[in-house]
Formats: C-alpha cells, structure tokens, sequence
C-alpha cells in the first residue's frame, strides 16, 4: 500500500497540476481514437453496462469508455483531471449525438457521494494516477454495494509498461509516495489494494492489435508529437541531445522487439481486464 501521511497538501497540489500539463500536451485524443479506441467497448461490455444504470467513467480521458457506455442508454458521468481531455471527449460525444456529463475531478478525491454509481470504470486512466490505495479507496468509496468496478490496465510486461521501463531512467525521479502506473496490471496489486472492499474479482490478460505504423520510426514520431508521458520525458532531455539519442534508440530496439514477423510493425499491446464486485 502506499504511505500517504508524508503527502502534503502543497505538494500534492503541485503535483496534479504537473500531471494535468503532462497529459494536456500533444494529442491524446489522437491515441485513443487511432490506436486503442477497441478498449472502450471491450470494458463497457465486460462490466455489463445497460440503459438502467448510473456509470462513472474515472481519468476518462476523451471519453473512451464513457462514450460508448453512454449509447447503451446509461446515464454517464465521464471525469478526468484533465480540462482539455474533457473537452475533446465533448466534441467527440456530441459528434455521436450521445448525451453525457463531464466533470474535472481528481481520481484520488473524487467529488461524488458514496454509493452513487452502479458502474464504477476506468480504461487506461486511472492507473496514472500516482497514489494507487488512495485511489483504489476512492472508486470502492463512489460503487454501490453491489455494484461493479471495471478496469482496463496496461501490464508491466506489455508494451505499454515495457515503454515506461524504458523511459524511467531517462525521466526525472517521481515525487516521493507516487507509484509506477504498470503495477495496476498486476492482478496482486490489484487484490491487495481492494482488499476488503470487493468480491468476485476477474481478471484476464488480454491484448489490441496496433497496426498503424508501417516502420519502428513511424511510432517514435508518433508518440513523441502525441502521448504527454513521452513528450515530458523528451522535453527533461532538452539540453542533452545524446541522451536524447539513446532513448530514441532504445525506444526503436523496443519496438522491433514487439514486432511481429509478417506484418511489419504491427504490435500486440498486453493489458489487464479487471472486474470486481463491491462488498
């Protein structure tokens, strides 16, 4: 678990405000909507969601989950810290002419009461968030009893946890208490922060097929203009191009690692399908 009594409020303050400039950078919604907008569905579906339900879609991002969740006719409220996810999520909704609420909340506070959603779900977001028992405690603290909590979470042996080993030793250390985003695809740690809360929890490594990059090249461009945890670790790196230069070519080695033979660059990212019931 984490220790979150050294956590000040200043510091904590600070903090979610480096993340919400981190994830504001580039184009995620450029990510979710070429690369893994299969995710969303697959979480809707694996939590069940119908049109007589109230859903809280948590770090919802662009709406990936909370949007497709929305068109089954269930009343969705789609948070995330993040303003400008919010608002590409809302041009996305009304696009689809699907109805929904969008709130800017921390996934460690959230501003909701009790009890008060069915469906309680995160696709790739929530695991970002740097204090995971305080987060864990927070999506248990919003589901009713009874109700379900559904995660989708990138594995640290995927590709996605393999790219931030990757990157770790080029970043800037992470503030103390804060925890690596891949260990929520780790069904133990996952247990052990529900630990009490929950019941009948299910959990299945899965993986999405990324086919959009015809070179290893084309995906370093790619997530050095869009995904923010890429491009705040580039940024750090500014003033040392050699350093910029071996993490280029590491990120290279690790994508030719998870190519596939016949179809070029084509990946297979590994994530953790999670459902639980709340006590």
């Amino acid at each position: 678990m984490t220790d979150t009594t050294a956590i000040t409020p200043d510091a904590d303050q600070a903090l979610k405000a480096k993340h919400r400039a981190m994830w504001a950078q580039g184009n995620y919604t450029a990510v979710a909507t070429e690369l893994i907008p299969s995710l969303g569905p697959v979480l809707v579906r694996q939590c069940g969601i119908n049109g007589d339900q109230r859903v809280l879609d948590v770090a919802a991002g662009t709406g990936n989950a909370a949007i497709p969740a929305a068109e089954t006719g269930a009343t969705v409220t789609a948070s995330d810290l993040t303003p400008e996810l919010l608002d590409s999520g809302k041009r996305i909704a009304e696009s689809r002419g699907v109805n929904l609420e969008w709130a800017v909340a921390d996934a460690e506070a959230l501003p909701f009461e009790s009890g008060a959603f069915d469906v309680v779900m995160s696709c790739v977001g929530v695991m970002f968030a740097p204090h995971h028992q305080l987060t864990a405690n927070e999506l248990a603290r919003v589901c009713r009893p009874g109700g379900t909590i559904g995660l989708i979470n990138w594995t640290p042996e995927g590709f996605i946890g393999r790219m931030f080993a990757t990157m770790k030793p080029y970043a800037p250390p992470p503030p103390p208490g804060a925890q690596p985003p891949p260990l929520w695809g780790r069904r133990e740690h996952v247990e052990s922060l529900f630990e009490g809360q929950v019941h009948d929890l299910e959990a299945d490594r899965k993986t999405v097929r990324i086919d959009r990059f015809t070179e290893p090249g084309d995906f370093l461009s790619y997530f050095k203009t869009n995904y923010g945890p890429t491009i705040a670790v580039y940024k750090s790196l500014a003033a040392t191009p050699e350093r910029v230069d071996a993490l280029d070519a590491d990120l290279l080695a690790l994508v030719a690692e998870f190519s596939t033979g016949n179809d070029g660059t084509a990946m297979d990212w590994e994530y953790l399908l999670v459902t639980v019931r709340r006590n």
